[in-house]
This record gives C-alpha cells, sequence and structure tokens, in this order.
C-alpha cells in the first residue's frame, strides 16, 4: 500500500515565518560524553534550550555513564585545531566555552589560536577530575592551563576541588569562595565564578562571581538527592550562551544560576539515572 504524505496538512497550524531568523552562534570546546549527560552533549542541550546555534570542537572521545568513566581517547591536535578553525571559517560564535582539554598539547593548540587577534568571550571551565574520580587534566597539563590558557578567558568557572587547586588550599566556607574569586581574578585577570555546590553543612549552594568590579552571591536551595552529573557543564555553557545573546557578564552568570538550578530541580529520569532537563 502506498503512503502518502499530506505536507498542506502537517503545516496547517504551523506558522511560518516569511524569513529564516537569525539565532547567535556559540562554540562548545570539550570532550565527547558517550553518557550524553556531560561535555559537549550537555554543552549543544544548553545552548539549543537557550536559543543559541551550538557548534562543537571535540577534544577527547570518552567512554563513561552516569557512574563512571570508562576509558579516554585524546583526539589529535591538528583535528581539534581544524575543528576551531572550520567553525570559525563559517559560524563565527559570539562566544566559545571550554571545558575537558586533557593534555598540554590540546590546551597549546586552543591557546594558540585565542592568542591571535580579535577574540569572542571565552568561558574556561577548568575540568580537572570527574565526579567519580577519573583525571580528566593530565597533571603535565596543569601548569599551561594556568599560566597559557586563564590570561585569555573571560571568566573562568572552578568547582570546589579545582578552585582550592588554583588558590593552593582548602576551601571551607563562603567567605573563603569569595576571597579565592578574588585572587585568581587578581592573578589571571579574568573573572571567576567560584562555585560552592560541595561546601559541607550549608542548607543552599552558593557560588561567587567576581569580575573585578562586580560581586554576586548567587544562591539556590539544595537539592538533595538527585545526580549531578554534567552541571558544571551546563552552568558554564549557559554563561557562554547568555554571552552569545549579548547579556553582560554579570547578568549572564545570574541567569545561568537560574537555569542550572531549573535543570536539577526539574530532573527527568533516563533508564535508572536522574538527568538534567535541559
Amino acid at each position: 500500500m502506498l503512503l502518502t504524505t499530506n505536507y498542506q496538512l502537517l503545516t496547517k497550524s504551523v506558522i511560518l515565518p516569511p524569513v529564516p531568523i537569525q539565532i547567535p552562534i556559540a562554540l562548545t570546546i570539550a570532550g565527547s560524553d558517550s553518557g550524553g549527560g556531560a561535555g559537549i552533549q550537555a554543552d549543544l542541550k544548553t545552548f539549543a534550550s537557550l536559543g543559541v546555534h551550538g557548534t562543537s570542537a571535540i577534544t577527547c572521545i570518552t567512554a563513561q555513564n552516569p557512574r563512571r568513566v570508562l576509558g579516554i581517547q585524546p583526539c589529535k591536535p591538528g583535528i581539534v585545531r581544524q575543528q576551531i578553525e572550520a567553525v570559525f571559517a563559517e559560524l563565527r560564535p559570539g562566544a566559545v566555552k571550554t571545558g575537558m582539554l586533557y593534555s598540554g598539547e590540546i590546551i597549546r593548540v586552543v591557546t594558540r589560536f585565542f592568542a591571535r587577534g580579535k577574540r569572542p568571550p571565552l568561558v574556561v571551565d577548568p575540568v580537572m577530575i570527574s565526579t567519580s574520580g577519573a583525571r580528566l587534566l593530565k597533571p603535565s597539563a596543569m601548569a599551561l592551563l594556568k599560566n597559557a590558557l586563564l590570561p585569555l578567558a573571560t571568566i573562568v568557572t572552578p568547582n570546589l576541588d579545582e578552585a582550592e587547586i588554583l588558590v593552593g588550599r582548602k576551601l571551607k566556607s563562603i567567605e573563603d569562595l569569595r576571597q579565592a574569586a578574588r585572587e585568581i581574578h587578581q592573578h589571571f585577570g579574568c573573572a571567576a565564578l567560584v562555585k560552592g555546590g560541595h561546601l559541607r553543612g550549608g542548607t543552599e549552594a552558593a557560588d561567587i562571581f567576581y569580575d573585578g568590579r562586580d560581586e554576586l552571591l548567587l544562591t539556590a536551595p539544595f537539592i538533595r538527592n538527585v545526580s549531578t552529573h554534567g552541571t558544571g557543564c551546563t552552568y558554564a555553557a549557559a554563561i557562554a550562551a547568555h554571552l552569545a545573546l549579548g547579556r553582560r557578564l554579570p547578568e549572564a552568570a545570574r541567569l545561568a544560576k537560574v537555569h542550572v538550578t531549573q535543570a536539577i530541580a526539574t530532573h527527568r529520569i533516563a533508564g535508572r539515572h536522574a538527568v538534567l532537563n535541559h
């Protein structure tokens, strides 16, 4: 039996715009998460949910799921560079976000590209260790991350563990987060969003934003018993999306906090695991 599709019937209730709508573009440079919860996958979902066209440069292929990382295969630096160049040639992004870069060679490719000429805002999520404890940044790459990439960043978004590495001491309170954000800004020259979701004893997930002029305390109630796999990626990607939409950095950080909080609060269940609702 021959089946036909009536295009007019399908589009009867759809109002087609006379001219295609122009939307901003964002680029994520990060690793691929085969479980779909973090990395490139989380970034592209976030971009789409905020009305931004997402492009990508994949740095690593990972074998992972919500429980653990089973394997990492880094991409060759040359293909990482070609992906970035391909995007900029035809789809110049209004903002860029980096996530898992893994090696010094890949960080060097990224920094060499963004060190030349005028560049869009750069959001650096300094991915170092996964929630399950897998190392996602080689120890030999740490110095390049600090000395070469962060000085190019518009903002860096470390979680508690990453912030402790950047400032070289334990952080145990919101006041510690404030001081860490100021030190990071002073040392690296970029704004800092220090995330305190892993602080113990609090009733709220508190983050500190500081850019040398504006300081924000961003808080939301803790949402208990929910997997937070991919929240750091989503948070940073939301900042990049709002920057691509033309918002100022403090407002982009505030709106990103709202976005990631809603994604956790309205989570869904995939298989046996809670997943963010992008």
